[in-house]
């Protein structure tokens, strides 16, 4: 039963444009509010494009809506890590099995897929609208608007706009609601390499590249245009930190001695390291994520997370693929579909959050370790001969539909196991033995 007609989305980013395609095809009127003008009008080609790693989960959601093949066809396929140590040695580990990759995709060009999909689906979209006030019980928002004041109300409204939502400020205020934000240490800076002269690229281009530095790391990413975004994750603050490090010179030395390979590769290094701002990264966390039958909260403004397992826009896709799963189901409660839905997400948030997290320090302090590489290889061969006992922790992550939660408890669990295989003596000339088997099948039962 459609008790819900006429349905409002505050912000048209990735999760708010998908989320409208999904209830438009289902019979409501969806209209969209959002800040920003339309990126497809603005010149987004100034400046570079800045690149989402897009695996299973995400693929899933786009497959919902019919358009999964068409960005696999505008994305690079990353098929592992390569990982540059100080002398610019290289290392590649695979990502999973043959024929498991992750998609480089370019933010802006999916975000524009998805809000022409959603105006031919029939989503009203209204750019440089300003929310500036809230109603939870009426489901409305006023906006700003050429300088005047927008109201609209729908029968639901949601709260797709960011780490920083409106909508959740107002949810702040009423009894019980539960808020967390954490700014972690780091920041990060984006740099670029461009191709060479013929278009082609400087480095592998199915991969995405790591400079694992202990307390810093550099990655980068393929684009379709021959370039690689790169970004820097530094202290914001310390002995070496942005705020020290704080000059084209300084940088371009600090390079010299810590990524000799990739400045060597980055022309227009002095400019953009100057130029291009050092942003902080905050996680979120709040309850509930509904307000009676009236708002929910999906995405970043939901559960925002660090992008150290590239999850992001993953995990925001997700929650349309849960959601359109439960409406599915649903009687025309919207009451007791809204608690679903919370009741769903909740716990896989706040685990892909934590899995975030320790991913970061995987990457840059463990990436180019000898030991983790050999882990991560028994890890391989035993997941390859018993499939059914055994999938690495980020295969769960990236490559499966396993609720975030139970990833982070299985790998909490197989952790401990290998740690007692790392320690066994003589690892490294009998990690595939028959003796390690046994001891992994032991744990296992």
């Amino acid at each position: 039963m459609n008790t819900k007609k006429h349905i409002i989305i505050i912000g048209a980013g990735l999760v708010g444009a998908l989320q409208s395609i999904y209830l438009r095809r289902r019979g409501y009127e969806v209209s969209i509010y959002e800040r920003r003008p339309d990126m497809r009008k603005a010149s987004i080609s100034a400046g570079r494009s800045i690149n989402l790693a897009l695996s299973d989960r995400g693929l899933k959601a786009l497959e919902g809506v019919g358009i999964a093949d068409a960005i696999r066809e505008i994305g690079i396929p990353m098929h592992g890590r390569v990982m540059h140590d100080v002398e610019g040695n290289l290392t590649f580990q695979p990502y999973g099995k043959e024929g498991q990759s992750i998609y480089s995709v370019s933010r802006g060009g999916l975000n524009c897929r998805l809000m022409d999909l959603a105006e031919q689906e029939g989503v009203k979209i209204f750019f440089e609208h300003k929310c500036i006030n809230v109603s939870l019980d009426e489901a409305s928002a006023d906006f700003e608007f050429n300088g005047q004041t927008v109201k609209a109300q729908g029968d639901l409204m949601i709260g797709a706009d960011g780490a920083f939502s409106e909508v959740r400020g107002e949810m702040m205020k009423t009894p019980r609601f539960n808020y967390s934000q954490y700014y972690i240490e780091h920041g990060y800076k984006e740099l670029s390499i461009p191709p060479n002269a013929d278009g082609s690229m400087r480095m592998e281009k199915n991969a995405l590249h790591i400079w694992p530095r202990g307390e810093f790391m550099l990655i980068a990413l393929p684009n379709t245009d021959g370039t690689f975004t790169c970004t820097l994750f530094f202290p914001m603050e310390g002995e070496r930190s942005f705020e020290t490090i704080n000059t084209a010179e300084k940088g371009e030395s600090f390079f010299k001695e810590m990524f000799p390979d990739a400045l060597a590769l980055m022309p227009d290094f002095r400019k953009e390291y100057e130029e291009n701002p050092s942003s902080s990264m905050v996680i979120t966390k709040c309850f509930p994520w509904t307000w009676k039958d009236k708002v929910m909260l999906m995405g970043d403004a939901a559960h925002a997370i660090v992008p150290f397992y590239g999850q992001g826009m993953n995990a925001g896709f997700e929650d349309c693929t849960i959601f359109n799963q439960l409406l599915e189901s649903s009687d025309g409660d919207w009451n007791k579909l809204l608690r679903s839905y919370e009741k769903s997400r909740k716990p896989n948030g706040d685990a892909i959050a934590q899995l975030a997290l320790n991913n970061f320090i995987e990457m840059r302090d463990l990436v180019g370790d000898p030991k983790f590489l050999l882990q991560k290889k028994i890890e391989a061969r035993f997941n390859q001969k018993y499939p059914e006992k055994w999938m690495p922790l980020y295969s769960m992550v990236t490559f499966s539909h396993t609720p975030y939660h139970d990833a982070l408890s299985n790998g909490e669990h197989q952790e401990k196991i290998m740690r007692e295989v790392m320690a066994l003596a003589d690892i490294e000339s009998k990690w595939d033995s028959e003796e390690v088997e046994k001891l992994m099948l032991s744990r296992l039962q």
